[in-house]
């Protein structure tokens, strides 16, 4: 019955119980235990037939609060929002993952206190921690498997070292995961089959069909990056093996294309600011790496069949040259019926995309059936 008004629309208790198929009295028991615990709160009336209106409910965005954190490679990004998503503050810092987790998890955790404070909330009202990591994680342990760019991180117990200041779930995911969840929080509620395509120092794709972000048995789903392509036939790749498409067209291959023709770049924000100012040799090294994208991208386009791809990282900022690249290939390669009424399009979301994901992580679990049972028994108990 929660799941009914979640969507943020006003509801009478006799609309409820038409939607549910629950009878009135359940309903009335239901919504009282809801009501006590503040996640639903009166909202007007409704429109009368005659007699007294109908009073209208609704999802109370301010009963709770969540954290969204996304640590990337150089920086850590924290934002504190009510239940609808709305961001109420945030922080940044420029922190090295390779730091340790003590040194970012020791960031986060004063933030959250500061941030709390700044937004004049209890620390009671934090309800969840939502965290992306930039490495492969086990979504089931919230722990860091074999992560190539995060010494000391690896089977490190991230949610344990979490809860220790503040005892709320500590729900951790890969940083691609959390993007792909907050493009469709923000800017895509309605799109239920959408893949999200990080290019930067790696590549990878967060993946949601049917409305669900799909993980795979052990949270490995969407590593487009080490997928072979023909073109990288013979080039070694960090992750050990040849042929992989990050060796040719992540942010440090290209970085390597554009040194050999003599071009100055050390990293794919010098890559973007060369193609906006004009350079053609930059210009076509990431087209280039939008076409090799592509023939990745086409075949997941064939499989999955999503109605939206959007592709967010570092070299997405180059815009069009990334782009046009991989429409190139993809409209040309997969099947008609998969790209009708396909969009391919630049995140919106931008860099705060993996923040609003992490937030969104946490919203979901905070107002999951399961959860709003445990809150309901809590309270019977107390």
């Amino acid at each position: 019955m929660f799941e009914l008004l979640r969507d943020g629309t006003p509801r009478t208790r006799a609309q409820l119980a038409e939607s549910s198929g629950l009878a009135r009295s359940t309903i009335a028991a239901r919504i009282d235990v809801l009501l006590r615990l503040g996640f639903v709160a009166p909202y007007g009336d409704g429109v009368s037939t005659g007699g007294r209106p109908p009073s209208l409910l609704a999802l109370n965005p301010r009963a709770r609060v969540v954290a969204g954190v996304d640590v990337g490679a150089s920086h850590v990004r924290l934002c504190l929002a009510d239940l609808s998503g709305t961001v109420l503050a945030d922080r940044r810092a420029d922190i090295e993952v390779a730091a340790g987790p003590d040194a970012v998890l020791g960031w986060v955790t004063d933030q959250v206190g500061h941030l709390l404070a700044e937004v004049e909330r209890p620390v009671a009202d934090l309800s969840a921690i939502g965290m992306g990591l930039p490495g492969p994680v086990e979504h089931s342990t919230g722990r860091a498997i074999n992560p190539p760019i995060m010494p000391g991180w690896d089977r490190y117990d991230v949610p344990h070292h979490v809860r220790r200041t503040y005892d709320v779930p500590v729900l951790i995911d890969n940083d691609v995961n959390i993007m792909a969840l907050g493009e469709q929080h923000a800017h895509l509620p309605d799109v239920s089959d959408l893949v999200f395509i990080k290019v930067s120092t790696g590549i990878g794709a967060g993946l949601i069909s049917g409305g669900m972000l799909q993980r795979g048995a052990r949270g490995a789903a969407g590593d487009l990056g080490h997928v072979r392509v023909a073109r990288a036939s013979g080039i070694a790749c960090r992750c050990g093996n040849e042929g992989c498409l990050e060796a040719i067209a992540a942010a440090p291959a290209l970085v390597g294309l554009l040194a050999e023709a003599g071009v100055a770049a050390t990293s794919g924000r010098d890559i973007v600011t060369l193609v906006r100012g004009g350079d053609l040799q930059a210009a076509r090294v990431v087209r280039q790496a939008g076409r090799d994208l592509g023939e990745v991208v086409a075949t997941l386009v064939n499989v999955f069949n999503p109605s939206a791809v959007v592709v967010g990282g570092t070299l997405a900022d180059a815009g069009e040259s990334l782009v046009a690249g991989i429409r190139e290939v993809v409209y040309s390669r997969s099947l008609p019926l998969a790209t009708e009424h396909l969009t391919i399009t630049t995140s919106r979301a931008g860099e705060r995309a993996g923040e609003l994901g992490a937030a969104a992580l946490a919203i979901g679990h905070v107002l999951s059936p399961d959860a709003i049972d445990a809150a309901s028994l809590a309270l019977d108990g107390s």
